[in-house]
């Protein structure tokens, strides 16, 4: 029987996670703790036993650097890897590099909680979920499920958002039901599906 296996993980905790920052597109690498998290979950996915045939990861550091080290515990570090923007993480465009505290003392607690939460309001020059979902969403339909659905195991190492647009999809989630999907840091999910894509069985290791 046919394995289609694909694995989503959020990279660990990044230097900025840990300063309260948005982050979206900037660059910083991952904590101590991050890359203990990433390893952790390389020694996990070990456990059950899982290998992969391809991986693929965002243009970004924290995210690249998680997949480095889950592949290392895996013994698979030559895995074909391909790095894509369309999986990097929301762009917060003007409060980058904001702390969140202080953009809440700067644009009031609602604003600030409706740009992180709501679905479709973006912040300002940035992208909403919707927005993400809108680019994340067709390179999985292209690039990825196909493989998975020929048989290929496939493991995604990539951000909060842009995994939560992707499991939006194979969970065929509402956007009210996603935004309230909360993923850990190095915490693999775990999909198997049928031949024609859908979700047979979901297994999220931070539970």
């Amino acid at each position: 029987m046919m394995e289609r296996l694909l694995v989503l993980v959020r990279h660990g905790q990044s230097e900025w996670n840990l300063k309260n920052l948005f982050t979206g597109w900037k660059d910083p690498d991952l904590t101590e703790q991050g890359v203990s998290e990433a390893i952790a979950a390389g020694k996990q996915l070990k456990e059950l036993g899982l290998e992969f045939d391809l991986a693929y990861t965002s243009v970004l550091t924290r995210a690249q650097h998680t997949l480095k080290l889950i592949l290392e515990q895996l013994g698979t570090e030559d895995l074909p890897t391909t790095r894509d923007q369309a999986l990097n993480e929301r762009d917060y465009g003007d409060i980058t590099g904001m702390n969140k505290d202080e953009a809440r003392k700067e644009f009031g607690e609602e604003q600030v909680h409706i740009w992180r939460r709501s679905f479709d309001v973006p912040p300002p020059g940035g992208e909403s979920l919707k927005m993400t979902a809108e680019r994340t969403i067709p390179y999985f339909k292209e690039n990825i499920l196909p493989k998975v659905v020929e048989g290929q195991r496939v493991i995604v190492a990539a951000h909060g958002n842009s995994l939560r647009s992707l499991i939006m999809e194979l969970e065929e989630l509402t956007p009210e039901q996603i935004l309230k999907r909360e993923l850990g840091t190095g915490k693999p999910v775990i999909y198997r599906l049928d031949e024609n894509g859908k979700v047979l069985s979901v297994k999220d290791l931070a539970d």
